[in-house]
């Protein structure tokens, strides 16, 4: 089977800069996607979304410079192509449909804790106990956002389905990101989105009836905060996420995405007004913690010398 070369690793490293970059830009995607919610179905929107992105990578990545992988490289890119892009944006955008965006991304935002619980199961790194304490943590923390959505402080439409599809999404989140951090030893980042981004509207493809229907009686805002989705949170923030993916751990990166509901819950309330309900802060706060149990170690005591 053949495989390509790796790609080394030249020039100054701004992990950092790209990570804040996604934070910002995939905070930003759950506001614009429930800005669009009246307007737009979730398959459609998620058609739109990657068609923008493919569109705008194309232009700049210009990926006919680049060989197409093959063999195992190229599976795994048709597996996270279909899962992270495909349904993990159509589980997302139905989820934001019954919440606003910073519950929603509190939700999503368990996707690290899977990303530890597989890499156990399928790299072999073994269950610690810190990873199996987080997980009851942060999962008691889902319970206590699911239990909020009933309570009628929050948005009108928040409701349990939307805490499971998000859920979902956290899922297809975690697989997808284990998927591909294999292949960036060997696809730029930039080719590695264009890639999936084509794959996942490919599986979107049977939405395009509804998505030009749908474009047909949207505004020109709905318009735009669509290319919006394609084009920065899908375009951008997934590049910037693959370069920092392909120089830290699955963990690393994963890790940094704890901020995202704290700018998500942010932007939403300038621009949309919703904030989520005081039971739902208190079980992303549980949440947060889970995952932050998830990442400890402890010290190691170095025996004094006699």
């Amino acid at each position: 089977m053949a495989t390509s070369p790796a790609l080394p690793l030249t020039g100054r490293d701004l992990s950092v800069p790209a990570l804040a970059v996604t934070v910002v830009l995939w905070a930003s995607a759950f506001v614009g996607i429930r800005a669009i919610t009246d307007v737009l179905s979730p398959g459609p929107m998620a058609l739109g979304r990657l068609l923008a992105g493919f569109v705008a990578l194309t232009l700049v990545v210009r990926p006919w410079r680049y060989p197409i992988p093959r063999g195992r490289t190229l599976g795994l890119t048709i597996v996270y192509g279909i899962i992270w892009f495909g349904a993990y944006n159509v589980a997302l955008n139905a989820g934001e449909t019954h919440l606003d965006a910073g519950t929603a991304a509190l939700v999503v935002n368990v996707g690290p804790i899977l990303i530890a619980l597989l890499a156990g199961w399928l790299l072999k790194e073994g269950f610690p106990k810190p990873l199996l304490a987080g997980m009851a943590v942060a999962f008691a923390g889902v319970a206590l956002i699911a239990a909020s959505t009933g309570g009628g402080e929050g948005v009108e439409t928040a409701s349990t389905v939307g805490v499971v599809l998000c859920l979902a999404a956290a899922v297809f989140y975690a697989v997808g990101a284990l998927t591909q951090k294999p292949t960036l030893a060997t696809v730029p980042a930039g080719m590695s989105v264009w890639m999936a981004c084509g794959i996942g509207a490919l599986v979107c493809l049977p939405c395009s009836p509804g998505l030009v229907d749908e474009l047909g009686s949207a505004g020109t805002s709905d318009v735009l905060w669509l290319v919006y989705l394609g084009v920065f949170p899908t375009a951008i923030g997934f590049t910037t996420w693959a370069y920092a993916m392909r120089r830290l751990s699955a963990g690393q990166v994963a890790s940094t995405t704890y901020l995202v509901p704290v700018v998500a819950t942010g932007i939403s309330w300038l621009l949309l007004d919703e904030v989520p309900a005081p039971l739902a802060f208190a079980g992303g706060a549980l949440c947060l913690l889970g995952v932050g149990i998830t990442r400890w170690r402890p010290r190691r005591t170095v025996p004094t010398p006699a």
